[in-house]
């Protein structure tokens, strides 16, 4: 059992964002579902109503959890939320163009170019908060 937590500390960063990233995937998936197919919103509109929903429960569970921000003073915290959300709008136009190509010139279902945006979008995301956002 000791190696078990031994693993989990010295990989906690990685393991907690690999589960709040799956949360946020979840949370960006299910949001875009229900206004592409239920509420019949346009591929794009769908992906920045899903962003937002996304990038805010992001944010929230990546200073807490994942980088565990220590950043308490006000001038510090706008600086954090304003790299946050400024790394979060340049995925946010990858995963547009992403969307473009595949739903508007290649017409594969939005559901599957937003999962493979997404895929995208973790990954940078992860090392855009790791260098720039939440340095230690």
């Amino acid at each position: 059992m000791n190696k078990i937590k031994e693993l989990y500390i010295k990989y906690k960063e990685v393991i907690n964002y690999l589960f709040f990233g799956g949360c946020t995937f979840v949370v960006s998936m299910a949001s875009f579902y229900l206004c592409n197919k239920v509420m019949v919103l346009n591929e794009h509109v769908s992906n920045i109503v899903s962003w937002i929903l996304a990038v805010l429960f992001a944010y929230i569970t990546n200073r807490k959890y994942v980088f565990e921000s220590k950043t308490n003073d006000f001038k510090g915290l706008v600086k954090e939320i304003t790299s946050f959300f400024s790394a979060r709008l340049l995925t946010l136009g990858i995963e547009e163009v992403i969307i473009f190509v595949g739903c508007n010139l290649m017409h594969i279902d939005a559901l599957i170019v937003k999962l493979i945006g997404q895929i995208v979008v973790i990954v940078s995301n992860y090392f855009l908060s790791k260098l720039f956002i939440f340095k230690k």
